[in-house]
């Protein structure tokens, strides 16, 4: 369930008669608990309470009905039972019918309220829907409420005009939504003179069955764009006449609206009851644009980005710097006015702005600073000079780009009663503006100078549309009251890797790129913005920073992207690392993204922002920014086919390519061997990542050419590959040059003797990638890379702290996991000449390895390597491998990490300079001192 769902299940709760026994299960039911889960709570199979009539869910919450008036005396009970504590219950909650108390464990924040009033209260229990709760829905829900009433409303309105949920009629019904939107904002803020005007006359006027109630509404659109003065002439309905003059675009045009009938009329009202005064339009906006989303309706924008995480990326941008000339400013009223005239000449652009809530935020933002400035000058009645269409975006469905204005709308208006008061902002906010600055089209088909004109630009584009919502495409051009100063282009626009792009995206990647940039096909969709951001900012002062996936700044998407940027003159001047763009979709993992910021020339200060724990940051103030998003210069690493230091030859493991039928489970090898015993000589250990990392047991059949004629005569086997044979006869051109040999796989460089394997993706949280020593018996899956033949010393360089650190910079993410890569994480690894000694000496490091594991046997490298109970005989012995591999490089232990990646990108620039091609580095050590690399033939 979403929220807008639980909020819904939770106001039929509270509106159903109390009833004592049923309510923990209604409750939980509530918040997404399956009848399974709930019937087994109720037959005490899974519910630990030891509270009479209590209720405790594992990991989530023990609550119980107490008798009248005894609430706070079960609250304590529940909070103190020590089953509370084994279950790990993240809530209690205790009710009598008439008061509910309840306390979020982990923050101690309580919740005291009337039963009856719960579900105002619904966003503080979100998280036992395994929805991660934002603050401002937490101490407001009202954003949910609201757009739980409007997507019934326009569900129902489908329902009874299916003519409008047809493609050229839906622009209408979302242009009515928007409208609606407005006047339960208007009637609920004084705008509309009178309390609950809209709402009272909608009961008033229309009937029960909801028959009239379309025409009442249109009376009441047409004369919102009427003025005062001519609407004696133009017979508007006295209940109509109420209503003042709005027009803005907002209700000029086509006044029709959708019949409705008496459930909808119902909806309607109940929409109008709430509270509109309390919206927030940055929340709102994101949610309610999945109202009129056929394919977003089932998350109802659950994707809903936090103020904290969209100021990840405006702070740095500039919001920081304008809150540090305040600081400076003091008191200085000259200083304060600078202040001010920079900001009213500061334009915020987001090309991919959604419902706008990056500019919303950076307008609200802006306004907060410019209302310290009115307040320490004295001027606190001042018109603000942070203008809306200073606030430029495009967004390429249009209901969204409608309510993007509409949210920019609300804002400005809340900010007016903020820091000018109620009566000013009334008396300023109608007739709403005209002007058209929220461009619906396709940001990556749009020339953005057209939206958010250049600043230096001579000619003034002055624009011609008379609609706040209908604007052509050729035409977004509006004056700027104020010109000459900074852009800035923010936002999160879409990801998409290169598999997953749809034939248009790649056609619209491939129009942005294919003439800037070559390898342009394995690009992630975002960085379309990121190039025709660099392109659009060599016209301005300012700079810009988008929301990414962290691939870019990882793999071979940094050797493709960054050089073009940098070659264009942009640095990165900050950037946020690793962290999840969560969302409010229950159980929803988010994605792991980064931040990047970029401007032209290298002045000012660069910061590097570090998640720490999921929460805290660390700032770093450095030289430079690598693409790697470390500190660093602009190198990147590009694959090599074959090691740049004389290492082993790292290769793909064997591949089948076989459906599956040519590797076999403990119990399918059991029940062969059990009547064929001869098969046994064609059977191997079969290793793949979970097998390496988990200790999983599997097997593959492995026959080679001279035995074919002895694995047909078991049955078994025959019957398998005649299935393989069907495979690769459907499959690719590879399965299909090995039908007539199914028993081979199609990839099997496996050969005898030792052999070194490392998985392809392994979890970050190990303090040392994952390998293992194979025999000849164990056949290495195309899941691990492997070295053959290789000798030992190989396995301490990759089970160092050192190359970990090179994996986890150079190499692509899953996520946050490590994604290994020979050609681009083994072969560049930096590695200085090794003496004989030298290899020896790490040879008997990974030994020593080798034997504290064989120590615990048979603990898996699952279990080895876990952080927390990580054997200190192992760890010893690794600690070891990294001073003795560190002194080679260095002479001494490096400080942290941040010294590895120095040195390793020091030696890559040295190692793959065109005069050093073929050549070794050799690093002499004085002292304990690092000097110069010198390069030995």
């Amino acid at each position: 369930m979403n929220a807008v769902e639980i909020e819904a299940a939770v106001t039929e709760l509270v509106r159903r008669p109390f009833d004592a026994v049923e309510f923990p299960f209604d409750f939980l039911a509530a918040f997404g608990n399956k009848d399974t889960t709930i019937a087994k709570l109720r037959k005490g199979v899974s519910n630990a309470s030891d509270i009479p009539g209590g209720v405790l869910q594992r990991n989530n919450i023990h609550l119980a009905v107490a008798k009248p008036g005894e609430v706070h005396e079960i609250l304590t009970a529940l909070k103190q039972s020590p089953e509370t504590a084994k279950a790990k219950a993240k809530f209690i909650l205790a009710t009598d019918g008439e008061t509910i108390q309840a306390e979020e464990l982990i923050t101690g924040d309580p919740l005291v309220c009337q039963y009856e009033k719960l579900d105002d209260h619904f966003g503080f229990f979100l998280p036992l829907a395994g929805i991660t709760t934002v603050k401002e829905i937490k101490d407001n829900p009202i954003d949910i409420r609201a757009t739980s009433r409007l997507n019934k409303l326009y569900v129902e309105l489908l329902k009874d005009n299916p003519e409008w949920a047809a493609a050229e009629r839906r622009p209408d019904l979302n242009h009515f939504l928007a409208r609606l939107i407005f006047c339960f904002f208007a009637e609920d803020t004084n705008i509309f003179h009178g309390d609950g005007l809209f709402t009272q006359t909608i009961k008033q006027m229309t009937e029960a069955r909801g028959n009239n109630t379309h025409l009442v509404l249109e009376q009441i659109f047409r004369a919102m764009t009427i003025r005062a003065m001519d609407r004696a002439k133009s017979n508007v309905p006295n209940y109509a006449n109420q209503f003042p003059y709005v027009n803005g675009g907002l209700f000029s045009g086509n006044t029709e609206t959708p019949k409705f009938s008496r459930i909808a009329r119902s909806y309607l009202i109940r929409a109008g009851e709430l509270n509109w005064r309390e919206i927030n339009p940055d929340i709102f906006g994101s949610m309610i644009q999945a109202v009129a989303d056929d394919d977003e309706r089932g998350s109802l924008g659950m994707h809903y980005t936090s103020v904290p995480s969209i100021l990840k990326v405006l702070n740095p941008l500039f919001l920081d710097d304008l809150n540090e000339q305040l600081d400076r400013a003091g008191d200085h009223k000259p200083s304060l006015l600078k202040l001010r005239e920079r900001m009213s000449r500061i334009r915020v652009f987001d090309p991919a702005c959604g419902s706008g809530n990056f500019l919303v935020i950076a307008y609200k933002e802006m306004r907060a600073i410019e209302g310290k400035i009115n307040q320490r000058r004295g001027e606190i009645d001042r018109a603000s000079d942070v203008h809306l269409t200073n606030f430029r975006g495009i967004e390429i469905r249009d209901f969204a780009a409608e309510i993007a204005r509409l949210a920019l709308i609300i804002a400005e208006f809340q900010c007016d009663v903020i820091y000018r008061g109620p009566k000013l902002a009334l008396a300023e906010f109608l007739p709403l503006n005209a002007e058209n600055w929220i461009v619906c089209g396709n940001a990556l088909r749009l020339d953005w100078t057209t939206v958010c004109p250049p600043i230096s630009k001579e000619v003034t584009i002055v624009s011609t549309a008379n609609d706040l919502f209908e604007t052509p495409l050729d035409q977004p051009k509006i004056e700027f009251t104020h010109e000459g100063g900074e852009t800035y282009v923010c936002g999160n626009p879409p990801y998409l890797g290169s598999v997953y792009q749809s034939s248009d995206q790649k056609a619209e990647l491939k129009a942005v790129s294919e003439n800037r940039i070559s390898g342009w096909k394995s690009l992630d969709y975002v960085c379309a913005w990121f190039i025709l951001a660099a392109q659009y900012s060599q016209k301005q002062t300012g700079g810009f920073a988008f929301v990414a996936t962290n691939s870019i700044c990882q793999g071979e998407q940094v050797a493709i992207l960054w050089p073009y940027l940098f070659k264009l003159g942009l640095r990165i001047f900050f950037a946020h690392t690793n962290f999840k763009w969560a969302n409010l979709a229950s159980h929803s993992a988010g994605v792991t993204v980064v931040v990047v910021g970029m401007r032209y020339g290298s002045q000012g200060r660069n910061l590097i922002i570090d998640v720490i724990d999921g929460q805290s940051t660390h700032v770093r103030i450095v030289k430079s920014i690598s693409p790697y998003l470390i500190p660093g210069s602009e190198l990147v690493v590009r694959p090599s086919s074959k090691p740049l230091s004389p290492t082993g030859l790292m290769i793909r493991g064997n591949m089948a390519n076989d459906g599956g039928n040519l590797v076999l489970s403990s119990v399918e090898i059991e029940h062969i061997l059990k009547t064929r015993p001869k098969a046994r000589q064609f059977i191997h250990r079969y290793v793949g990542s979970k097998e390496l990392i988990h200790g999983q047991t599997n097997y593959c059949l492995w026959i080679r050419d001279d035995q074919v004629e002895a694995a047909l005569l078991i049955p078994e086997i025959r019957d398998r590959l005649e299935k393989v044979r069907e495979v690769r006869r459907k499959g690719g051109s590879q399965a299909r040059a090995y039908v007539n040999l199914p028993h081979r796989f199609v990839f099997a460089p496996h050969r005898p003797g030792p052999a070194l394997a490392v998985p392809r993706v392994s979890s970050e949280h190990r303090d040392y990638l994952p390998i293992v020593l194979t025999d000849s018996s164990q056949v290495v899956s195309e899941r691990n890379f492997v070295l053959y033949d290789a000798p030992l010393w190989n396995m301490a360089l990759i089970a160092s702290r050192i190359h970990w650190v090179w994996i986890g910079t150079v190499c692509v993410r899953m996520r946050t996991d490590f994604s290994y890569s020979n050609t681009l994480g083994w072969n560049t690894f930096p590695l200085p000449i090794l003496t004989e000694q030298n290899k020896a000496d790490l040879t008997r490091c990974a030994e020593e390895i080798l034997l504290a594991r064989e120590r615990h046997f048979p603990k898996t490298i699952a279990d080895l390597y876990d952080p927390e109970q990580m054997p200190e005989d192992l760890r010893i012995a690794h600690e070891r491998n990294d001073e003795t591999l560190e002194r080679i490089y260095i002479g001494r232990r490096f400080k942290n990490d941040t010294e590895r990646l120095e040195k390793l990108f020091e030696l890559y620039a040295i190692m793959t300079a065109p005069e050093n091609a073929g050549k070794d580095v050799k690093t002499t050590k004085k002292q304990n001192q690092i000097v110069e690399p010198q390069l030995v033939d």
